[in-house]
């Protein structure tokens, strides 16, 4: 059988105290990887994230941190990354998870809900790619959240959508540009997860979506997680600039 080992590879994970962040963070670790738990320093992230590194070490000691940056900020990104060099020399993946929704009609949008989707969720990928890229060693990866929304158009969520088909034409681009340096860039589309984000969804809603998945079941955290993995590893060497839906067969 063959096994994941990515012992002495550097990951980090951005959003990664909760949800899906948080469950790629256990699928790295477990797979021997040293894992950087971003998250942004509001609320209780920080509490949660520093949690799930201390969980981390108690099973391998020295195998995770946390480390808070909101990936809006730019500066606040580069400052990340040249942590990240100090403390472990470089880098070896990126996954690019944190997002937000704030879901309304694009008559009822306000500005700044639109914004502030745009600014997290496509403009922090476009920070943490750049600032990464100049920290990673070659022959890298990195994987970036899409979304079924970029491919269905979900009612009320045009600013969701919107920068998650960025975010996937986005790695298209980074296959390119990194692939003289074996740097690999995919993203994961995944459909609806259950996660504190799906809570949100009405349950009429949910229900009706439950209807267009063959498979009959919303994803978990780790069907995504491990999807991630596998586009680390040396299992995924032939695959770059691909858009990897994961979500029980939606055609919609």
């Amino acid at each position: 059988m063959t096994t994941i080992d990515l012992s002495g590879r550097v990951a980090l994970i951005t959003g990664a105290s909760q949800g899906i962040g948080e469950q790629m963070a256990r699928r790295f670790h477990a797979a021997g990887a040293t894992v950087i738990l971003n998250h942004p320093g509001v609320g209780g992230t920080g509490d949660d994230a520093g949690r799930i590194a201390g969980e981390l070490n108690a099973a391998r000691a020295g195998g995770a941190h946390a480390i808070a940056a909101d990936v809006s900020d730019a500066a606040a990104v580069e400052a990340m990354m040249a942590e990240t060099k100090r403390m472990h020399g470089g880098l070896d993946f990126l996954i690019n998870n944190a997002a937000i929704i704030r879901d309304r009609t694009i008559a009822k949008m306000a500005l700044e809900e639109w914004d502030a989707v745009i600014r997290v969720n496509l403009s922090g990928v476009f920070h943490c790619t750049k600032f990464a890229l100049a920290i990673m060693r070659d022959g890298g990866a990195i994987v970036s959240m899409g979304s079924i929304a970029a491919i269905q158009g979900f009612y009320g969520q045009a600013n969701y959508a919107a920068a998650k088909a960025g975010v996937q034409a986005m790695m298209r681009v980074i296959s390119r540009e990194a692939a003289r340096r074996g740097i690999r860039a995919n993203a994961i589309a995944p459909g609806v997860v259950d996660t504190a984000m799906a809570a949100t969804i009405p349950e009429n809603v949910r229900a009706e979506m439950l209807k267009n998945i063959p498979l009959g079941r919303f994803g978990t955290t780790d069907d995504i997680a491990c999807v991630a993995l596998f586009l680390c590893s040396s299992l995924a060497a032939y695959v770059t600039g691909q858009t990897i839906e994961v979500n029980g067969g939606w055609r919609g």
